[in-house]
């Protein structure tokens, strides 16, 4: 098994690279989905959450308004902290499980966009960096999911730098290109996966 960790920028370009190495056979396992799984109705996580945050955070429904706490957490960071000593344990522990789940000889990806600000390079037998340029990350934010341009500007601030990603990366994808190309990089990105999970591993000397 080959475990990749898979990162980049807001409007980088990642969630296509993560379909696309699927396409080709990869095992994915996305730690935002798994992040909202952990907060379902009925489940401890959920319970946690209720029980640090009040039930002012839950929607008519039971659901978690994830609205109503991210007003609370975003503007503190110590209770910001306390919800990532809930969410983030329970993140890795079911991503841990599907990880085992997988076939001895796959190729693992893991979808964490905050990887490199979380310092988790270490995790992962390699690290993929999708990366693009400011100008592009903004066109796509502003032009193909209708966010303003300060909105965008805001969140690409907010997380690591362009050059923070790269020092981390152990390949980097360049995806300041038309799809089609795009494609054509993630396929050789794939053949040196699959390289990688065939090839034995040496032991450490002693």
């Amino acid at each position: 098994m080959l475990t990749v960790g898979l990162t980049g920028g807001i409007g980088a370009g990642k969630s296509e690279v993560s379909r696309l190495l699927v396409e080709c056979g990869a095992v994915l396992i996305d730690a935002d989905r798994i992040a909202r799984e952990v907060v379902e109705p009925g489940t401890p996580g959920l319970a946690a959450v209720v029980d640090a945050f009040g039930e002012e955070v839950l929607a008519a429904d039971g659901r978690l308004d994830r609205p109503k706490l991210g007003s609370i957490v975003f503007a503190d960071p110590e209770r910001l902290a306390v919800l990532n000593a809930i969410v983030h344990p329970l993140v890795g522990a079911r991503s841990r499980e599907l990880e085992q789940a997988a076939a001895a000889d796959a190729v693992v990806v893991h979808d964490v966009p905050l990887l490199t600000e979380n310092g988790l390079a270490p995790l992962y037998d390699l690290v993929i960096v999708v990366d693009a340029s400011p100008e592009t990350q903004l066109d796509r934010l502003v032009g193909r999911r209708g966010m303003s341009e300060e909105d965008a500007r805001a969140r690409m601030a907010a997380q690591a730098t362009r050059e923070q990603r790269r020092e981390i990366a152990d390949i980097v994808i360049d995806n300041d290109v038309p799809l089609y190309e795009l494609e054509r990089r993630v396929k050789d990105v794939w053949a040196e996966l699959v390289r990688r999970a065939r090839t034995p591993r040496e032991s450490p000397q002693e």
